[in-house]
């Protein structure tokens, strides 16, 4: 019996796999420093697949949780890495003790932009490669999806500004000073 040749066999799928994926790597780390592209090329992407949802007539579970999940992965980007109420905590501490600390503490996401984006464009390719088959598309009355997927980003939206607002944080460049060299 020979097991070299299902051994060079396995070896030549799991080589070619690693390929794969050193040039999907490589193809990430090229498209890394083009912000407004990849945003760019997200937005298309998404507004051919709303294409393929409204000409089809179908697949609106599908669209509904990819909203979902869009919506969920923006929470993650908007909301800070560290819990803001502990380190107003430590502030009034401070202040209570005498202990005068202006130290700066710069925003930090619980979701990259850049983990943002990608999460994104695959939840998107998947979703769209989902519509192919009939399997997924599930008979529902759209406008209720539609409805209630606005209810819950109005009402998470709100409960997400009160809390930049009650701890004073600016997850955006929106409105921040923007300093260049002379």
């Amino acid at each position: 019996m020979d097991l070299n040749g299902d051994e060079r066999s396995s070896n030549g799928v799991v080589g070619e796999a690693q390929r794969l994926k050193a040039l999907y790597q490589y193809y990430l780390d090229q498209a890394t420093p083009h912000v407004k592209y990849r945003w760019a090329s997200l937005a298309g992407l998404l507004v051919l697949f709303m294409f393929r949802i409204v000409f089809s007539q179908g697949w609106y579970v599908v669209c509904y949780s990819l909203g979902i999940y869009l919506l969920s992965q923006f929470l993650g980007f908007l909301t800070p890495k560290f819990d803001v109420s502990l380190q107003q905590n430590e502030q009034n501490e401070e202040l209570e003790a005498g202990e005068m600390t202006d130290e700066f503490r710069p925003f930090i996401r619980r979701l990259p932009e850049f983990k943002f984006w990608h999460n994104a464009i695959r939840a998107t390719v998947l979703c769209f490669f989902l519509t192919f088959f009939s399997i997924f598309d599930i008979p529902v009355f759209w406008p209720i999806l539609l409805i209630y997927f606005i209810v819950l980003f109005a009402l998470t939206m709100r409960k997400q500004i009160n809390h930049m607002i009650k701890y004073k944080y600016v997850p955006l460049d929106i409105g921040k000073k923007k300093y260049t060299q002379k």
